[in-house]
Formats: structure tokens, sequence, C-alpha cells
């Protein structure tokens, strides 16, 4: 979510100091925000792994008793049964990361609101504090 810049009109204006602990709340916010959109990459790159190996699972129901298996950089032939167990566990620990993650995001939204209901109330339109 991109946000554009324009200039604030003259009833817009604040005439608020900004102390050294508004500052500290805006950076604050600052630093939250940028470790949301981190932890949102990273969320969606997971997100987009376990579909890939749900579509995997899924394939492979139609393969034969063995299939080739990467590991790293190698591929190894394991039988079907195991590859299934294997993307199986897999899939559980990305969901478990995915769950993980959506906490931690929900977490910093929380405290980014919290910061944004402080400040907002002090600097009214005169401060943007949109999320990326």
């Amino acid at each position: 979510m991109s946000t554009s810049m324009r200039m604030i009109s003259k009833d817009e204006e604040v005439d608020a100091e900004v102390t050294w602990e508004d500052q500290q709340q805006i950076n604050s916010f600052s630093k939250l925000n940028a470790k949301h959109s981190d932890l949102e990459e990273i969320y969606n790159a997971k997100k987009i792994e376990k579909e890939s190996l749900e579509d995997l699972s899924s394939e492979l129901e139609l393969a034969d008793e063995q299939v080739k298996y990467k590991i790293g950089e190698a591929f190894i032939t394991l039988p079907l049964e195991e590859a299934q167990e294997r993307i199986e566990r897999e899939s559980e620990l990305l969901t478990q990361e995915l769950e993980k993650l959506k906490h931690d995001m929900d977490g910093l939204v929380e405290k980014m609101d919290q910061l944004k209901v402080l400040l907002y109330g002090k600097f009214g339109k005169a401060i943007n504090l949109e999320r990326d």
C-alpha cells in the first residue's frame, strides 16, 4: 500500500512541538512498519511454498512406487510412501511457520495502531503513519 505525498493545507497544520518522546514513537512506528513488511514478504513466500507442496502431494497420488526427491541441490530416489510422509511433515512445518508469522505480524500491527492513536492525537493530519 503506497501513499502519495501532498502539501498540507493551512487548516491541517498543527502547532505542536515534536518532543524527543514523539520522535522516538515515530521512529518506533517506522521500525515496526519495516519489520512488518519484511515478515509479510517471508509470509507470502512461505505461503507459495506451501501451495506448491500441496500441488506436489496431489501429483504424487499418480506417481509410481519410486520418486525423485530433492534435498538441497541433490535428488534422491525414495519410495513413494516415504516421499509423501516427508512432504506431509514439510507442509505441517510450513503451516506452523505461517501461523507464527501471522501472529507476529498481528502483534506488530497492534503496536503500530497504538502508536497511531497517540501520534494522530497530537499531530492530526500533519503526520502520515500509513503502513507500506
